[in-house]
């Protein structure tokens, strides 16, 4: 028996790390490419509360994202599709999002090869968490435009 909708989703957001996050704001829409780390199905990225998402995202907590490879030929697409809302972390859970950030990109984790710079960024961002709503997974080496929805 195949893999079911919910775990090939998952097989996809382990396959890839860049998630394209569109906001709007009073300037109007707006899309930020962002590395993720996932937890279940909720996606945890880092970010400046000054960047023009983050704004967009405190006015107003819905967004969309994309999940997807740079491919250069349609018969082999393959990515995500996702609507939900963004919160910033809670204080209290900051340390367990950090950790499943580090797992997946080990320049976080700190230490003494970490570089000045991105320890100082690192002293300035927000954690935050989207949490989808709809998920519809998008491939095309199974038939052409082909879609699945899995509602969350």
């Amino acid at each position: 028996m195949g893999a079911s909708l919910r775990e090939r989703v998952l097989a996809l957001l382990g396959e890839h790390h860049v998630m394209t996050l569109s906001t709007i704001g009073a300037d109007g829409p707006w899309a930020a490419a962002v590395f993720y780390a996932h937890d279940d199905l909720r996606l945890y990225f880092l970010s400046s509360p000054t960047s023009r998402h983050a704004q967009n995202l405190s006015n107003d907590a819905r967004a969309a994202a994309t999940i997807q490879r740079d491919y250069d030929d349609w018969p082999g697409i393959r990515g995500l599709q996702l609507a939900g809302t963004v919160r910033e972390v809670a204080r209290a859970d900051e340390a367990r999002v950090r950790a499943l950030y580090q797992q997946r990109y080990p320049l976080i984790g700190g230490g003494a090869g970490m570089p000045r710079k991105l320890l100082e960024a690192l002293d300035k961002i927000r954690w935050y968490e989207f949490v989808p709503k709809d998920i519809h997974l998008i491939d095309n080496t199974l038939g052409f435009a082909h879609r699945e929805h899995l509602p969350v």
